[in-house]
Order: C-alpha cells, then sequence, then structure tokens
C-alpha cells in the first residue's frame, strides 16, 4: 500500500500540480515547495506527446529517490500504459481529469490512491462507489465554492478535491465549501521562476499558500 493516506492529503490540503516543466528541474522545484510546506506534489502527462511520458516518470522518480519525504503522484493518467509508467516511477497517488470505473479499478488493484475527476453529482457517486479514495471537482475554479458546497451537502460521505483554476484568494473559500484539499497549477508552480531556477521565490509562494488554506 501507499505510504500515502487519506488523513495526511486531509492534514497537508495543498497538492502542486507541475504541469510542462522541465524534468531535469523538478527535484529542486520539490524540495523548494517543500521548504514551503507544501509537501504533495502531481507531475502530469501530456496526452499529445507520448514522447514526454518517460520524462514523466524520470520527474516523479527523481523526486521519489532524491527526495522521501516528499509525497508525489501522476496526473492525468488516462490509460493503463500510463498507469504501469506511474507505478514503476514510484508514483504514489494516481489523478485523472474524469472517472473511468476501469482505471479506478486498476489504481486500486495496485495499491495507490485513486482520485479521478468529477463535474457532477451522478459522475462523483459513480466515481465513489468505483473506489475512489478522493473526488476531484474540475474545473472547480469555474464552478465556484457555492458548487462544492450544492454538491457536497447530499453526498457528505464523498471526499472532494478542488481542481482547476484554484488560487491563494479561492482556496480557502473551497476548503470552507467541503473540499478536503486542493490541487494548485500554474499559479503556485511559475513557469518563469523554475526556468530562471528561482527557487526562493517558489518557497515563499508555497508559504503564502499554506497560510491562505488555514484561512
Amino acid at each position: 500500500m501507499s505510504e500515502l493516506t487519506m488523513q495526511h492529503v486531509r492534514e497537508s490540503k495543498i497538492i502542486a500540480i507541475a504541469r510542462g516543466q522541465a524534468p531535469e528541474k523538478m527535484l529542486s522545484l520539490a524540495k523548494a515547495l517543500l521548504e514551503g510546506g507544501v509537501d504533495m506534489m502531481e507531475i502530469p502527462f501530456n496526452q499529445s506527446d507520448a514522447q514526454s511520458w518517460q520524462g514523466t516518470a524520470a520527474a516523479i522518480r527523481s523526486i521519489r529517490d532524491g527526495l522521501p519525504e516528499m509525497y508525489i503522484g501522476a496526473g492525468t493518467v488516462l490509460t493503463t500504459l500510463q498507469l504501469a509508467i506511474a507505478r514503476e516511477a514510484g508514483a504514489q497517488f494516481i489523478v485523472s481529469p474524469n472517472t473511468d470505473r476501469p482505471i479506478i479499478h486498476a489504481i486500486k488493484a495496485l495499491g495507490l490512491l485513486a482520485f479521478p475527476g468529477a463535474m457532477t453529482p451522478t459522475e462523483a457517486q459513480r466515481a465513489y462507489a468505483a473506489g475512489a479514495d478522493a473526488v476531484k471537482i474540475f474545473p472547480a475554479g469555474a464552478l465556484g465554492p457555492s458548487y462544492l458546497k450544492a454538491l457536497a451537502s447530499p453526498l457528505s460521505h464523498i471526499p472532494f478535491l478542488a481542481v482547476g483554476g484554484i488560487d491563494d484568494t479561492n482556496i480557502a473559500g473551497f476548503l470552507r465549501a467541503g473540499a478536503i484539499g486542493a490541487g494548485v497549477g500554474g499559479n503556485l508552480v511559475n513557469r518563469e521562476w523554475i526556468e530562471r531556477e528561482e527557487w526562493g521565490k517558489c518557497t515563499a509562494l508555497a508559504r503564502a499558500y499554506v497560510a491562505a488554506a488555514r484561512g
């Protein structure tokens, strides 16, 4: 079983999503985020570029091996091949933008945490019934905290993650609305800072997000 538990997700709250970043800089980014208090990262697959998938795996592996304090997962996992690549690289949790029962079953068979995406009550319940550990409400930013609150009221048995358009001004609202945590991409993982290796700025921003999540 993965060392990552749902209790830890509830406590840490923030998953940094490093999409489209240079694999060779991911370990340094992970160290900067961890110093700022963010200890969960998601490295997504690029569906339009299969040649990049091994780079995704390399980034996951470098963080898992070089920084065991960081919990690392794979994102935008749509196929069993991507799942196998992620598992081999050491991913501890798997995030998808959609609800796919066979993929959820395959994730759980490997002993990993499954965070599939959903938008409607029907999708959310189907994902949870299939074995999801938490259901990612996506795109949360476009739907707003009020939508999540309305969704979580009748589906209070489902742990929800808010992903898509989350920033330091709305993360607390989504958590108050019922999310147990949030995935934050470009608003936290600044591409220009990473390119210039301005890790101190990445750390400072991570601290700001941790403070914002605490409300």
